[in-house]
């Protein structure tokens, strides 16, 4: 059940991401799971919220994988204008 969880989340989050970054025409279900989950991982980092890795999915753990999910995309975005070599 929790992998289900992980997937679901990580795909609204990533989605909603995509939209903020407007992203969201270029990524397809699957990036949208991944950005999430690795914004997630992002989040977790620099926010210090672990809750996501315990299963608990608290607002405050929410908004750091939100908030993961557009610095993963901002990154990505430099990277593919060339600005960041």
């Amino acid at each position: 059940m929790g992998l289900l969880m992980w997937l679901i989340v990580g795909g609204i989050i990533g989605w909603l991401a995509s939209i903020v970054m407007r992203t969201d025409g270029q990524q397809g279900l699957f990036l949208n799971i991944v950005v999430g989950i690795v914004g997630a991982f992002i989040g977790g980092l620099i926010f210090g919220h672990g809750e996501m890795n315990d299963n608990v999915f608290s607002a405050p753990a929410l908004i750091a994988a939100f908030l993961g999910a557009v610095i993963l995309l901002a990154i990505i975005n430099l990277i593919r204008r060339g600005r960041v070599r």
